[in-house]
């Protein structure tokens, strides 16, 4: 008889995302995932295959529905030092409701990114590209509208931003409270208006 899922897929892999994204790719074992799933280790390998194939799974729906979701509804506002200005806003509000310090699961694996596979290497570097070309692309917008000063260079800003976001979320992990990340905001909001 063919195994047949009795669990939605979507569902089962939102709690996957919950497990790696406490503890980690390396950190996280079947167990940890057959128990944060709530689905035994038969389930997990026909329906998935394996943790890494998981994993994959798993970091791509995160992304899909934050990082890509967000930066599409900011990229239609009129206003693009508006929009940086609401990104840094939205990632400080998202920093303190996270009780568990677990920062972003993109920036956790960036972080870890040696020890995986060229795949995950690929999905993660691809995201941040995408990241960068959002403010660039932003600040272009501003420079044709005149809310941003011609003097402001496009790419290096574009890769300024983009770290500053790395930063927060880094240092949102418990290093930095919510006066010291509006600092950075600050900062962003600067280099768009030199």
């Amino acid at each position: 008889m063919p195994w047949e899922k009795s669990f939605d897929l979507d569902e089962a892999t939102d709690k996957a995302i919950t497990v790696f994204w406490k503890k980690g790719y390396e950190g996280t074992s079947m167990a940890d995932l057959i128990e944060g799933m709530g689905i035994n280790k038969g389930s997990l390998y026909n329906a998935f295959g394996s943790k890494k194939a998981l994993f994959d799974r798993a970091l791509l729906r995160y992304d899909t529905l934050n990082r890509s979701a967000i930066l599409a509804q900011l990229a239609k506002l009129d206003d693009p030092v508006g929009a940086i200005e609401q990104l840094f806003d939205g990632l400080i509000a998202e920093t303190e409701a996270d009780k568990q310090q677990k920062g972003c699961l993109l920036i956790n694996t960036a972080l870890e990114l040696p020890n995986h596979t060229q795949d995950v290497q690929v999905m993660v570097t691809g995201a941040l590209g995408e990241f960068e070309d959002f403010f660039r692309q932003l600040i272009v917008k501003g420079k044709e509208t005149g809310q941003i000063p011609e003097t402001v260079n496009a790419d290096e800003t574009a890769k300024a931003l983009l770290s500053l976001v790395v930063a927060l979320r880094v240092l949102a992990r418990g290093t930095y409270d919510a006066n010291a990340l509006k600092a950075l905001k600050a900062g962003a909001l600067r280099l768009v208006s030199q």
